[in-house]
């Protein structure tokens, strides 16, 4: 399985686009503006998206995606989402005043979207390959992913706090496929520690709080841990006190970034 980095970023500025990953050709891993970086080609090519929640870096892309390469596909393209984030999509964004619903164009019966509910836990076989919903802890209802490859489990946590849950499903993971362990996870960080409060009341983590929960979950983990969603204004210093704090020393940690090829 090939992933390729599309935006790993937390915000948009000149060279950072927001989160969007492709796996092989055809599933997309959240819409975020990384996405625009793509082909018509390429995008022609994408059958599935499955999306962590509805915040706006995430999902950025999907409307203006649609109307670049619906009229040129065959089928519609599938998007799997926790319901939440279903209603949300609908209400605000193909709602017919921000963008036309796409799912009833050009008809309800043959629409260019179909929307695919999912749940925490769920395991969906798409493309030949498992898709595992992990559990996330935001500001609205969100998930993470992990797909199988051929030689480990590439694991994303989306935007998350504190998550045990977390941990425990990536424990589970080789159980839905016995051969195989956690090859890759990519986890964010998205605030220094400067802005600690801003991160623990916005649900995301800061380099304290990343070390929490590797402390918990990843240690002696022997897969690498990639640092995604870093705002482009605090990544500097992010990764400056991620080295500090000497995490490099007690986990495989690297620093995420756009057009990375990663074949799991």
């Amino acid at each position: 399985m090939r992933v390729r980095v599309l935006g790993c970023s937390g915000a948009i500025a000149r060279d950072c686009r927001t989160t969007s990953f492709l796996v092989n050709h055809n599933i997309l891993i959240d819409a975020g503006t990384g996405v625009g970086d793509l082909t018509l080609d390429e995008m022609c090519q994408i059958d599935h998206v499955f999306l962590t929640h509805s915040h706006l870096d995430h999902v950025a892309a999907l409307p203006l995606m649609l109307d670049a390469v619906s009229s040129l596909r065959g089928q519609p393209v599938q998007v799997h989402a926790l319901a939440a984030t279903i209603a949300a999509l609908q209400a605000h964004i193909f709602n017919n005043v921000i963008w036309p619903d796409f799912s009833r164009i050009p008809s309800a019966q043959v629409p260019f979207l179909q929307y695919r509910p999912v749940a925490e836990g769920d395991v969906i076989q798409v493309e030949g390959a498992l898709v595992s919903v992990l559990p996330a802890v935001h500001t609205v209802p969100a998930v993470g992913y992990a797909v199988q490859g051929s030689k480990g489990w590439w694991a994303f946590s989306g935007d998350t706090e504190r998550n045990p849950g977390l941990w425990r499903q990536l424990e589970q993971l080789p159980q839905l496929k016995p051969s195989l362990s956690v090859g890759m996870l990519v986890i964010e960080t998205a605030f220094s520690n400067r802005e600690s409060e801003l991160a623990r009341r916005s649900l995301h983590l800061s380099p304290t709080s990343l070390a929490a929960e590797l402390a918990q979950g990843a240690a002696g983990a022997s897969y690498p841990i990639y640092i995604t969603h870093t705002k482009p204004s605090e990544t500097d210093l992010i990764l400056q006190e991620i080295n500090q704090m000497g995490l490099t020393a007690k986990a495989d940690i690297h620093w995420l970034q756009a057009g990375q090829v990663f074949d799991v």
